[in-house]
């Protein structure tokens, strides 16, 4: 008999699993859309520039489509499973399920495994695809833009600046650049000279070049020259290398960890980087608590609320999120508050009120 019971359980389990990831699916597409129809607006500005015609832009929102599912997921765990539980709900086999013995913690672990599931996925998604597709993303955009732009994964940024060839193999946040090599031809393209920079920043009076080794190439010989710093006559601007940069977001956890000792090494502000680094980490806790979240808004609909407003509440519950998410955040650029805090302070309360509303539903 207990066996049975086991099995009839699992079934139920499997059962409860199914719509909520079948609701997941539809609250994934419809969120896409919204996002990506959003992200077609903001890149108006752009079309036409160049070479960045309609095909480009398609090819471009596309390559964002795991970013944009990588922050969102959250959300969609909280929806998805507010939709998934309020349709067993409006069958009364909820009640029906409560009614044969099946507790309400049963019940929650049912809806948890969907979203441990949905956590491992976020974290496959946001540590090898993101930073692939958007490097994809951020390379095809460059290139049809601006013709005389090309991006490497290894090898930095290159561009054409007249009768120079610059290579510029890392861009921080304050906009210097590290590591530039700058090539210069002559009108029958011959190498004339070529030079190596530690570090280029633009001030006042426009760029200059740190820790210069630069080499004069004439016919029969080559002579190096070292130049502690040297001004820089150039096309490039800070707000052209303002593109190159990386979004925290799409770096892997690892790989912005270590970045982030490098930013400290190059005496730059960290802030928004750990902060990333923290959302990152948090971010499969953030889907478990928003699936938690979701249960109690189910069950408080069955004695009260219709299924109508017990979405309702769900997405301005998600809005809610976002905009405590996006707040903290905000703290931690303006007003210098440990990045750590401004990641969990917002975990930790939705965490404290699903909670209680679980403790109150049961």
């Amino acid at each position: 008999m207990e066996s049975r019971w086991s099995e009839n359980l699992k079934l139920l389990s499997v059962y409860i699993a199914r719509t909520i990831l079948r609701q997941i699916a539809t609250v994934t597409m419809v969120l896409l859309g919204l996002f990506l129809f959003v992200a077609f607006l903001d890149q108006l500005n752009d079309l036409g520039v160049n070479n960045y015609g309609i095909l480009e832009v398609s090819h471009y929102l596309l390559l964002t489509v795991p970013r944009t599912l990588y922050e969102l997921f959250p959300i969609i765990a909280l929806l998805g499973t507010i939709l998934g539980l309020s349709m067993l709900a409006g069958d009364s086999e909820l009640t029906i399920m409560r009614a044969s013995g099946v507790s309400l913690v049963q019940i929650v672990w049912a809806a948890l495994k969907v979203g441990l599931a949905i956590a491992v996925v976020a974290v496959v998604i946001g540590e090898w695809l993101v930073p692939l597709s958007e490097s994809s993303a951020r390379k095809v955009k460059i290139e049809a833009m601006q013709a005389d732009l090309d991006m490497g994964i290894e090898s930095g940024v290159w561009l054409r600046d007249g009768q120079m060839y610059v290579n510029i193999r890392e861009v921080l946040p304050n906009l210097s650049a590290l590591d530039v090599n700058i090539y210069e031809f002559d009108q029958e393209g011959n190498l004339r000279a070529m030079a190596h920079a530690r570090q280029a920043f633009f001030n006042i009076e426009g760029w200059r070049l740190e820790g210069v080794e630069q080499t004069l190439i004439e016919q029969d010989s080559a002579k190096g020259v070292d130049i502690n710093s040297a001004a820089w006559s150039t096309v490039v601007t800070p707000q052209l290398l303002k593109v190159f940069l990386i979004n925290p977001i799409e770096m892997p956890v690892w790989h912005l960890f270590r970045y982030i000792d490098h930013l400290q090494a190059n005496d730059q502000e960290t802030a928004e980087h750990e902060l990333a680094f923290w959302f990152k980490v948090l971010l499969p806790l953030s889907t478990l608590v928003m699936v938690i979240l979701a249960i109690p808004f189910v069950f408080r609909s069955q004695r009260s609320m219709g299924y109508g407003r017990s979405l309702f509440i769900g997405i301005v519950v998600a809005l809610v999120f976002y905009a405590l998410s996006k707040s903290f955040g905000y703290s931690v650029l303006v007003y210098g508050v440990s990045p750590f805090l401004g990641a969990v302070i917002p975990l930790l309360l939705f965490f404290i009120v699903a909670s209680f509303l679980l403790h109150r539903a049961s």
